[in-house]
C-alpha cells in the first residue's frame, strides 16, 4: 500500500526536463526535476534508454539524451515505478547559407540577417570569439547585432542551437577610412580632372562623393579605381563653381574632408 502511494505521487507530480530539446544525434545533457527520483534505475526518451543517468537525488537527476527523432516522452523508471512523461522535443542540426551584410564596421553595432534552415533555437551566434545579440529568431533567419571585433579582417561565424552548431559563413571588419590630400586639389566646374585621393584603409571604397555627385567604381563618365589602400585614382564629375567636400564610403564607414576639391570657374571673353 505504502509502495502504491508512493507510485501516485511520482505519476502525479510535474516533473521539469530542462532544456526539454536537443539534437537529433543524442548527446544533450537534460535536468529532470521532480520527487521521488532518488535510486532511479531507468530514464527512458520515447522508447529508447538515456546512456547516462549520475547525479541522482530525491529531487533531481541528470540524465544524457540518446539520438531520436520528433517528439518523444521522458519518464524515470524507479523502484516505485514510472514517472509522467514529460515532452522532449528532438531537432534537426542546423544549416547556414548567408549572412548579409557581409562586412561593417570594426565597432561591430549593426544589424545583420543570417539565412539557413533549422534556426528557430538559436542560442548563440559567435563572431570568431566574440558573442552576438540575437535580436530576431525563426527557422529560417537570424537577425542578430554584430559585436566589436578583436581586430580587422574576416572572422568564421558559428550558430549554436539545440541541435548542434553550425558554420561555413564569415563577417569581415573594416576599419573607418581617411582622406589625407587630394592631388591636384582643384579644377574646372566642367569635371573630368583626374584626381590622386590618398588616405588610409581605402581598399574596400564603395563610393566617392565630390561636392554634390556620387561616382561609381568603374563609371562611366566619372570612374574611380582603387589602387591600392592608401590611394585611390579618381576622375571629377562636373559640378557648380566652389569649394567641395570630398567623401568616401566602405564598408567600415565613412570619412568627409570638408573642401577639399575645389572647383574652379573657367576665364569668359
Amino acid at each position: 500500500m505504502q509502495r502504491l502511494a508512493q507510485r501516485l505521487r511520482c505519476v502525479r507530480n510535474a516533473m521539469p526536463v530542462s532544456p526539454d530539446q536537443g539534437t537529433t544525434a543524442g548527446g544533450t545533457t537534460v535536468t529532470i526535476t521532480g520527487t521521488n527520483l532518488g535510486g532511479a534505475t531507468a530514464v527512458s526518451f520515447g522508447s529508447k534508454s538515456a546512456t547516462s543517468i549520475t547525479n541522482v537525488s530525491p529531487t533531481q537527476l541528470t540524465a544524457i539524451s540518446p539520438s531520436g527523432t520528433g517528439t518523444v516522452a521522458v519518464t524515470v523508471t524507479t523502484s516505485g515505478g514510472t514517472s509522467n512523461p514529460e515532452p522532449f522535443f528532438y531537432t534537426g542540426p542546423p544549416l547556414v547559407v548567408s549572412v548579409s551584410p557581409d562586412a561593417g564596421q570594426f565597432s561591430g553595432g549593426n544589424t545583420v540577417t543570417i539565412t539557413g534552415l533549422n534556426l528557430a533555437t538559436a542560442s548563440a551566434v559567435d563572431f570568431g570569439p566574440n558573442a552576438g545579440t540575437i535580436t530576431g529568431v525563426s527557422d529560417s533567419e537570424i537577425t542578430v547585432t554584430v559585436p566589436t571585433a578583436s581586430g580587422v579582417g574576416t572572422v568564421p561565424i558559428t550558430v549554436v542551437t539545440a541541435g548542434g552548431s553550425a558554420d561555413g559563413i564569415s563577417y569581415s571588419y573594416f576599419a573607418n577610412p581617411t582622406i589625407t590630400a587630394l592631388d591636384p586639389a582643384s579644377g574646372p566646374s566642367s569635371g573630368g580632372t583626374a584626381v590622386t585621393i590618398t588616405g588610409t584603409e581605402l581598399s574596400s571604397t564603395e563610393q566617392v562623393v565630390i561636392g554634390s555627385n556620387a561616382i561609381q567604381a568603374g563609371g562611366p563618365s566619372a570612374p574611380f579605381t582603387v589602387v591600392s589602400d592608401t590611394e585611390i585614382a579618381a576622375v571629377a564629375p562636373p559640378n557648380a563653381a566652389g569649394a567641395a567636400d570630398v567623401i568616401v564610403k566602405t564598408p567600415g564607414g565613412s570619412f568627409s574632408l570638408p573642401g577639399g576639391y575645389t572647383y574652379l570657374t573657367g576665364p569668359g571673353v
